[in-house]
């Protein structure tokens, strides 16, 4: 089973244990609370009903006359500041839940919006967390060279441990912002800045929602947009250390696997290659098995050493060694007056074709080249001249 897929089943089944390892406490923790909640509600309920009089069912026109104006409670939703603080909340998918569109325009409008702006958001926060990690490796490089530390480069390890109290730095100054805006406990502030800046957003708690802070408190509101863009982008640069390094093992085993499976289809194809020219050539073997050697076609030419001299100079002189191919072993030239040759004694040696298989040569001449004449096994002779 390849990497890849080993790797993909250990992460389902880590996941669906995860999951039930956290059902099993949320499920512990809240149920007892959720079951004593609702009876305490119950209980209000009977008590409002009788004392005022009310129908089951006034009581519930009320209950949802009441839910839906939970939301105006804060002022306009729908102008220039409280719009953009929805389309913050689309956009980077935290969706509180505290607004929602109400006509169909503008639910069509909020899918086309969500589609582009998704992952354009995305990529933004991605880019910066980059750039923001650059950074921090930079800062920190020069300030171990101020420090005098011998070892200036930054490791992993360093990078890990900036970007995680980064993070905790982060979610501790909105809290203690948002605690003292929203009169909210330091731990109620605490968790609304984790679950917004993790894009969880489940709306039990949300920020400008009171005494008309969107109209009435614009400082807060820009500090409350700039915190949610900020900090989504020191979380997205920690993501970048930690997260996305194993995001992309499956893409790097991919890579790694296809240049295996190249240098394999090329060994083997060297190896194809090789195979069929080894068997080209013991079938030219089977097909010619009289072929000489190259240094066999030396030995059955005819020699003629000759120094040639100019009677009109006194010491100029040129040497040679020149090998001429004939048919019928002899060969003519017209000589010049003005030069001479030294006396060449040949002789002709007649042996049969089986003696001169057995002697040294490898293998009787069948065809050399366009300059020497073929030899076959026709001929009951064969010659060679040798050089004295």
């Amino acid at each position: 089973m390849k990497r890849q897929n080993v790797r993909t089943l250990s992460l389902i089944i880590c996941t669906f244990t995860y999951l039930l390892v956290g059902a099993a406490v949320f499920d512990a923790l809240e149920s007892d609370y959720e079951m004593l909640e609702k009876e305490q509600l119950e209980a209000v309920e009977k008590r409002l009903q009788g004392k005022y009089n009310i129908s089951e069912a006034d009581y519930r026109k009320l209950e949802n006359i009441i839910m839906k104006a939970e939301p105006h409670r804060a002022g306009v939703q729908w102008k220039f500041a409280g719009s953009f603080y929805f389309a913050i909340t689309v956009i980077t998918t935290i969706g509180y839940g505290h607004a929602a569109p109400g006509t169909n325009a503008g639910k069509a409008f909020c899918m086309f919006y969500a589609v582009l702006g998704i992952p354009l958001t995305l990529v933004m926060f991605q880019s910066l967390g980059e750039r923001m990690n650059t950074f921090v490796k930079y800062l920190l490089k020069r300030i171990k060279k101020c420090c005098g530390m011998s070892i200036t480069d930054v490791s992993m390890e360093n990078m890990v441990t900036v970007g995680f109290f980064s993070c905790i730095g982060t979610l501790c100054i909105g809290a203690a912002a948002f605690s003292h805006y929203e009169d909210w406990s330091f731990f109620q502030s605490y968790y609304y800045c984790f679950i917004t800046l993790t894009t969880i957003g489940f709306g039990d708690f949300v920020a400008l929602q009171k005494n008309r802070a969107l109209q009435k408190k614009p400082l807060y509101v820009a500090f409350s947009f700039m915190y949610i863009l900020v900090g989504l982008t020191v979380i997205g640069a920690f993501l970048n250390l930690v997260v996305l390094r194993f995001l992309t093992m499956n893409s790097e085993d991919e890579r790694r696997d296809a240049e295996e499976r190249a240098s394999l289809a090329g060994n083997q194809s060297s190896m194809i290659i090789h195979i069929q020219d080894e068997s080209l050539q013991r079938g030219r073997r089977r097909r010619e098995p009289y072929r000489p050697e190259v240094t066999d076609l030396q030995s059955v030419c005819s020699c003629m050493h000759y120094h040639s001299h100019d009677f009109g100079s006194s010491g100029g002189g040129m040497g040679g060694l020149g090998c001429a191919f004939s048919h019928q072993n002899s060969f003519s030239s017209q000589l010049n007056p003005n030069q001479y040759f030294h006396s060449v004694s040949y002789r002709i040696e007649e042996i049969s074709p089986s003696t001169l298989k057995n002697s040294f040569f490898p293998s009787p001449i069948s065809s050399v080249s366009p300059g020497l004449h073929s030899f076959t096994d026709n001929h009951q002779l064969m010659r060679r001249r040798k050089s004295i």
